[in-house]
């Protein structure tokens, strides 16, 4: 049970201050909120409308400055499975662009200036300055 496995108090804070966050139009704001958390919030970086973060383990989570992370996007930093939890860093660098509605499991690294589009799943790494999409997301060529 999940319960074991995080305070069930601190989920819960969590889970209430990133709800907050997701509908607050301000950006200082809802970055103070979020590092009160444990996320790491590199400067200028915009977190959009509707943004879910992990709530288990929101300290895994790091954003660096310039990133714009897109409406409705997910970012997750653990995976309960049937018989194990796994958790892994989520680090995304700096002036990196996240479409809206996407998702981000567990261990990803985004590198600097990576563009993702929107509706994608990052399963894996994403090297720097390349511009990636699609379900997994892959690499996508430049017009």
């Amino acid at each position: 049970m999940w319960a074991g496995v995080k305070n069930p108090f601190r989920v819960a804070l969590n889970f209430l201050l990133i709800e907050i966050c997701k509908y607050l139009p301000s950006l200082r704001l809802k970055n103070f909120l979020y590092r009160l958390i444990g996320i790491k919030i590199g400067k200028n970086a915009a977190i959009g409308l509707a943004v879910q973060f992990d709530i288990f383990y929101p300290e895994l989570i790091y954003i660096s400055e310039n990133a714009l992370i897109g409406y409705n996007t997910t970012i997750l930093a653990h995976e309960f499975l049937q018989n194990e939890l796994r958790t892994g860093k989520v680090a995304i660098g700096k002036n990196v662009l996240i479409g809206a509605c996407t998702v981000v499991l567990p261990g990803v690294e985004i590198g600097d200036g990576a563009v993702v589009s929107a509706l994608s799943l990052v399963n894996n790494d994403i090297p720097k300055n390349s511009f990636y999409g699609g379900i997994p997301a892959r690499r996508l060529k430049r017009s």
